[in-house]
């Protein structure tokens, strides 16, 4: 008898944790609640990644699964979307944004499937509400300060908002391990004084990010 595949029992169960006579604690359990878990299953596979473990691999792979089926269950019990449609919707953006492996397009190099793909993924929400009409659009607001700090200068780099000098020579400039340090040190800086080098960072990619809005409003008059 063939089995049915892996992904079918994993739907079953997770609508049997959550049937009125399933788990209290996963019954209980809506989008908000689980937002946090998603987050700290991505943290728990990058360890793992790093640290080579296929078998912690395959364990927090199943664990950040199982935070898509369980939002994907809560959705279809509200009738927004189910298991089925989400990975359709992938499986369609993934061909529509490769055309040049599912079509007739060409591209020289990497930075040329970047630019496609921004330019197909522009075209596919223009005139809807999730419209990006700014280049500076679409950074999640919860990434790390250092992580967002990085996805909005390099926006505003392709945007032409910020200088795009040429990379200097090692021996002029600060080297890796001389910009980690300064990073390092400039947390303990501010630690030692009761401040948070996170919220400093975000408060001031907020600051730069209000500046760079001007600059590119100006700049499309």
């Amino acid at each position: 008898m063939k089995k049915k595949p892996a992904i079918d029992d994993l739907l079953a169960v997770m609508a049997r944790l959550r049937a009125p006579d399933g788990c209290p604690w996963d019954r209980e359990q809506n989008h908000m609640s689980l937002r946090f878990h998603a987050v700290e299953e991505v943290y728990e596979l990058m360890d793992a990644i790093e640290a080579g473990d296929d078998h912690e691999m395959m364990e927090e792979l199943g664990d950040l699964l199982l935070q898509v089926v369980f939002h994907c269950q809560l959705a279809r019990e509200r009738r927004a979307f189910d298991f089925e449609k989400v990975a359709r919707h992938i499986v369609d953006k993934l061909i529509r944004r490769h055309p040049h492996v599912f079509g007739d397009a060409k591209v020289k190099d990497v930075e040329g499937v970047w630019t496609q793909w921004d330019k197909i993924k522009r075209a596919e929400k223009e005139g809807t509400r999730h419209a990006r009409p700014s280049a500076l659009d679409g950074i999640p607001k919860h990434l790390p300060a250092l992580l967002r700090a990085e996805k909005l200068v390099k926006k505003a780099r392709k945007a032409g908002l910020a200088a795009n000098r040429a990379r200097r020579n090692e021996q002029r400039g600060p080297t890796k391990s001389a910009v980690a340090k300064r990073l390092f040190a400039l947390t303990q800086y501010a630690q030692q004084r009761g401040w948070s080098a996170e919220s400093l960072l975000r408060g001031e990619i907020q600051k730069a990010e209000r500046t760079l809005r001007r600059r590119e409003h100006r700049n499309q008059r």
